[in-house]
Order: structure tokens, then C-alpha cells, then sequence
């Protein structure tokens, strides 16, 4: 069974960076497309980027386009999410997420499996 599991949350003034990473174990994620998702306070998760499992194909939700770059490393069980120019509605929890049904499509839904979370609070 596949487990993954975020890090590299924290709190962040606007304007700043971070960059979280995904570990998996139990199996290899070469053959999945991994993904990240948030939820808000109130608010529905949302899919905020995803990248198919040769990074052929990686995919933004608007809210993010130019600020946030999605990667990979097969050799490590490993994906990043590069969050640059942070405002304060990117507060959230962010979830790591793998697709075997996406692997080619870059697409993350529906999900195998969810890490735990890993919150972003952005404020001065």
C-alpha cells in the first residue's frame, strides 16, 4: 500500500517562499501522478497542482500559475511543491496526493492515496 506523507509547512510573511515535500513509502511512485490540494478555512479543498509520472505533463490552477512550481524525483519517492510570491490567501493545508489514474494525464483525481497535511499560514 502506498503511504505519503508532506513536510515543510510554516508560516511565511507575503511575499516570501516555502517549499514542501511529499515522501512515499510502500511502493514506488513512478507509476503514479502526485499532486497537491489545499483546504482553506470554510472552504472546499481545492487541487492546486499536479504532475504525471514522467513530469511530462504538469498542471496549475490559476491561483497559482507563475508563483508555485510542481516537481519530482523518482530516485527519491519525492515531490515539491515550490511556493514562491505568497499571499495570504494561499493559507491552507496543503495534501500531498497520488493517482495512479493520472500517471499519463497529469491530472490528480481521483487520489490512491492522502498524506496527513501540513499547514501554510501566510502573515505578517
Amino acid at each position: 500500500q502506498l503511504y505519503v506523507a508532506e513536510s515543510g509547512g510554516g508560516l511565511v510573511q507575503p511575499g516570501g517562499s516555502l517549499r514542501l515535500s511529499c515522501a512515499a513509502s510502500g511502493l514506488t511512485l513512478d507509476g503514479y501522478a502526485l499532486g497537491w490540494f489545499r483546504q482553506a478555512p470554510g472552504k472546499e479543498r481545492e487541487g492546486v497542482s499536479c504532475i504525471s509520472k514522467s513530469s511530462a505533463v504538469t498542471n496549475y490552477a490559476d491561483s497559482v500559475k507563475g508563483r508555485f512550481t510542481i516537481s519530482r524525483d523518482n530516485a527519491k519517492n519525492t515531490v515539491y511543491l515550490q511556493m514562491n510570491s505568497l499571499k495570504p490567501e494561499d493559507t491552507a493545508v496543503y495534501y500531498c496526493a497520488a493517482s495512479r489514474n493520472g500517471r499519463y494525464s497529469g491530472v490528480c483525481n481521483p487520489a490512491d492515496a492522502w498524506g496527513q497535511g501540513t499547514l501554510v499560514t501566510v502573515s505578517s
